[in-house]
């Protein structure tokens, strides 16, 4: 990543597009045009244009790094290896942006005490799971996988 002046996400973003395209890196232009574009259909969704925070740019870049995981899934079913190694070096691209992700035990930490409360507030059982995951997803931050959170919730309310 390059640093920028104002530090932002996005200008970094910015920055290292044009670093990519003048060193004719076809998949990091791709990539980095595709997460623009996503911030900026984003930011003027709704009646009001705004500008997202880096937190929220995050959270956008998340979304496409998922879309890239899941794309490079379809094409390796579909027996295109050419496009799943395409997508998945753009994944590698944008996962630059993407703050570490939590650890496999931290998770299974931060699940356990949220399972701790819930039971202090009397939800026990499958009835917490809801409540579990939302909290679990929210302090995992938007580089969390959900569905993971979610199996893992699911057998420790089970046990």
């Amino acid at each position: 990543m390059t640093s920028t002046t104002d530090g932002s996400v996005k200008a970094r973003l910015r920055n290292d597009l044009t670093t990519a395209m003048k060193a004719r890196d076809q998949i990091a232009t791709g990539a980095l045009r595709m997460a623009l574009s996503a911030i900026s259909v984003a930011e003027t969704a709704g009646d009001n244009v705004a500008l997202l925070s880096d937190a929220e740019v995050v959270t956008v870049l998340a979304a496409e790094v998922r879309k890239r995981a899941e794309a490079a899934e379809a094409f390796g079913v579909a027996g295109r290896p050419e496009k799943v190694a395409e997508e998945l070096a753009e994944q590698a691209v944008l996962e630059r942006y993407l703050p570490a992700a939590v650890s496999a035990d931290e998770l299974d930490a931060l699940i356990d005490a949220e399972i701790v409360a819930a039971a202090a507030d009397g939800a026990t059982g499958m009835k917490a799971m809801g409540r579990v995951v939302a909290a679990a997803r929210a302090k995992a931050g938007p580089t969390a996988d959900g569905a993971q959170i979610a199996a893992i919730v699911k057998i420790k309310l089970h046990t």
